[in-house]
């Protein structure tokens, strides 16, 4: 099989560790032998930070693979994957590393498992660069599961950055196919909700200013619905460290979800959390698309493994997505387009539709 591995550049694109969670978790579910190479190497710290390298040693113990050159630092690494398995399954990032980018290299895996899984993943749940774990929850976990499948998702533990220390428990069970998506039509928006929370020693004026402030940001551009944002402080047995944030859910009439979302930082202050956040969902609420940014580049995979034709309605493509076709179509041989909308309503936005003819993967174990 030596001979027969796929060679992946992992510094092209995006060129940063979602080109190896696409990668290996293909790898895994194609029985595909893998290389990657040049792992991250336009990025400050080149090469596996902690979190890539947890992603990777599960991706491993799911499939009781082999893995070599996997260490701190390393820009390459080759992945021998073998048969994918049910059970518990943990992975520790043992920093702030986000619990939510584990669980995207492993979802699409233990879908195909021969039994159903158990993911103890922990980390950080409201982390930089990533998306927060309530992001996963309201607007990932209900469009995700149009796929044909479902997941329950226990947060034990919220963790923050610098320190991590969450802990989130997802179940799932494997499935035969995945069913193909047609998200299209975005219909008109008719709630928005949200959280702003504070953990440890910040105080809830913290999360009421950032509510607040969110909401006058996004009365300023839609005045009928009212903005139902709540402050909350999360008890000291629900989270490990001090942080703070806020994330705001749009919700449309056919059940598309756009999110925006910020988290506090020192010295900054919590008006600002909370602008940043309503911005970036009204943003997201422009384009006309029927999914939001973070969510276009997360569905990829799904769409190449369903069996038959998938279609998104996007804004503006993200590198992030056109990273994920570029491997989806490398690995798996699936077929994506991406052209402009050509409806009248989009015809003044940027809009696009990427489209996928999915592979029909099939649980060799069902």
């Amino acid at each position: 099989m030596e001979g027969q591995r796929v060679e992946v550049d992992g510094g092209i694109m995006e060129g940063g560790g979602q080109i190896l969670r696409v990668s290996t978790a293909l790898s895994c579910l194609l029985g595909l032998p893998l290389r990657v190479q040049k792992i991250r190497a336009g990025r400050s710290t080149p090469g596996l930070r902690p979190q890539h390298l947890s992603g990777l040693e599960m991706v491993r113990d799911l499939c009781d693979g082999h893995l070599e050159g996997a260490e701190i630092g390393s820009t390459e690494i080759t992945f021998t994957p073998e048969k994918i398995r049910g059970g518990v399954h943990t992975a520790d990032t043992k920093t702030a590393g986000s619990v939510c980018l584990l669980m995207q290299v492993s979802m699409p895996c233990v879908l195909f498992a021969a039994s159903p899984s158990e993911l103890r993943l922990k980390g950080g749940t409201n982390a930089e660069m990533a998306p927060q774990i309530d992001y996963t929850m309201m607007v990932f976990k209900p469009i995700v599961e149009k796929f044909g499948f479902k997941f329950d998702c226990d947060i034990k533990m919220r963790g923050y950055y610098p320190k991590g220390g969450g802990e989130v428990i997802v179940q799932m069970s494997p499935v035969k196919r995945l069913d193909p998506i047609n998200l299209t039509d975005r219909g008109s928006v008719t709630k928005i909700y949200g959280r702003a929370f504070v953990a440890g020693v910040l105080p809830l004026k913290v999360a009421k200013d950032m509510a607040a402030a969110a909401v006058r940001c996004i009365r300023k551009e839609i005045r009928d619905l009212y903005v139902n944002i709540q402050p909350l402080q999360e008890s000291r047995d629900q989270a490990f460290g001090n942080g703070s944030g806020i994330i705001i859910v749009a919700e449309t009439s056919t059940g598309c979800l756009f999110a925006g979302s910020s988290l506090g930082k020192r010295g900054v202050n919590a008006d600002k959390v909370g602008i940043e956040a309503a911005e970036m969902l009204l943003a997201n609420l422009r384009h006309g698309g029927t999914v939001d940014e973070y969510l276009q580049d997360q569905l990829i995979i799904f769409m190449a493994l369903a069996n038959g034709i998938s279609r998104i309605k996007t804004g503006p493509v993200t590198l992030h997505t056109q990273t994920a076709i570029h491997f989806a179509e490398q690995l798996a041989k699936a077929k994506f387009t991406v052209k402009k909308s050509e409806e009248e309503e989009d015809a003044s936005k940027d809009t696009y539709i990427i489209e996928c003819e999915g592979i029909g993967m099939a649980n060799p174990h069902l």
